[in-house]
């Protein structure tokens, strides 16, 4: 079996292929970091649905009769659902040449929305915001929103930086994908 290594061939003898496959590749290693954000992916996404949940579930418990937070609980479980659908979706495919593009914007969106309703959940429980304190009706749907929108935050700013850094320029001697 011969072995090609830049120009030079040379004589490598005989190989197992469990020793080749169990080789390092390039492509192998692009392929588990796709993989590794694509998981990145759907844990962002599953973790804005639970967000979307929770707020569903306070709202028809609770917030329902509350004008203005009642709305906002309504508001962030359409757009949990709608980012979190996107992100499920094949964005790149169906984009076009703006499908990255998009894709990171529903990434960010989703940062976005999950941190706002942190936020909010956090002044509300120490000051009134829009004219409502929150009294601590469920301390266990708090602990999950708060799980869920961490985890949200977590997942798909790692699923960016994870992206960002794939695209980031490779040093000159590491090439990104082997020649054929």
């Amino acid at each position: 079996m011969r072995l090609h290594t830049h120009h030079k061939e040379r004589f490598a003898g005989p190989v197992s292929s469990e020793f080749v496959d169990g080789l390092p590749t390039a492509r192998r290693q692009w392929r588990r970091a796709g993989r590794f954000l694509l998981a990145l992916r759907v844990l962002g996404a599953v973790a804005l649905l639970a967000t979307g949940a929770v707020h569903l579930q306070q709202y028809a418990q609770f917030y329902s009769e509350i004008p203005t937070i009642g709305t906002l609980f309504v508001l962030n479980v359409v757009a949990a659902t709608v980012l979190a659908l996107a992100l499920l979706a094949p964005l790149e495919r169906f984009g076009g040449r703006l499908g990255n593009a998009l894709l990171t914007f529903v990434a960010l969106a989703g940062i976005a929305l999950a941190a706002t309703a942190f936020t909010f959940l956090l002044i509300s429980e120490h000051t009134p915001l829009f004219g409502f304190r929150e009294p601590g009706y469920d301390p266990t749907a708090i602990a999950a929103s708060r799980v869920a929108e961490i985890a949200a935050v977590a997942f798909l700013g790692l699923f960016l930086a994870g992206r960002f850094w794939l695209k980031a320029p490779m040093r000159r001697w590491q090439s990104p994908m082997p020649r054929r």
